[in-house]
Order: structure tokens, then sequence, then C-alpha cells
């Protein structure tokens, strides 16, 4: 007695479309899950509410270019950049962008806040 070669293969096909249904089960879940976030599970930073960080901001999106300690590296050093601009130029660039910066890496409502913070980093 032989055993039919077909039976591994559609044991094999049925386990794969099975657990394909399951996987995208569970993706909806996690979208479901993600868009509620979005919505509102998260708190966004603003200056209005108070919480946004300049120095966290800092160490979260500028530091790999401005470094640790405002000395500067792919980007300018930041010390004594108040002395050199005024806060609204400073704003300018942070919404804007220059150079090799790209802009809306601080968002507009949070610009003036970070431009006080840079203008006064010696």
């Amino acid at each position: 007695m032989q055993r039919n070669p077909i039976i591994p293969f559609l044991l094999i096909a049925v386990f794969g479309i099975g657990l394909i249904f399951f996987l995208s089960l569970v993706g909806l879940n996690n979208a479901e899950e993600m868009a509620n976030e979005e919505e509102g599970g998260e708190q966004t930073e603003t200056a209005e509410g108070g919480s946004f960080d300049p120095e966290g901001h800092y160490q979260q999106s500028c530091v790999g270019c401005h470094g640790g300690n405002y000395e500067g590296g792919a980007g300018p050093a930041l010390t004594g950049v108040g002395e050199r601009l005024s806060q609204e130029e400073i704003k300018d660039v942070l919404v804007n962008g220059r150079g090799a910066m790209p802009p809306g890496l601080v968002p507009a409502e949070n610009a003036d806040a970070m431009a006080e913070w840079v203008s006064q980093i010696k």
C-alpha cells in the first residue's frame, strides 16, 4: 500500500491559509488600537498646554546633528546663536529649515518656546 504524495502538500496549504487568516485578524485588531492612540490616546505636545519641553525635544530630534553639548557636528554649533540671530530668525530656521536642516522638525505652535530656549544657549 502506497501513500498519496499530495496529502502533505494539502496539509501544508491548509495550515498556511489558516495562519494567514489568523495573522490578518491580529493585524486588524492592532490597526484599531493604533487608530485609537492617534485619535486621543496619546497627548500631543503643545505650547498652550504647557507640556512642551524644548530641552527634551532637543534631546530627541536635534542632538544627532548639533551635539550633546551644543558644540555642533553635522549641524552648526548652537552656543551663542542668540547673539548672532534674533529670536524671529531662529524661529524661522526652526519652522522652515535652512541649509541641510529640514523644515518641520519643530511644530509651528512650539517654535516660539524652542526659539527662546535656543537663543539662551551659552
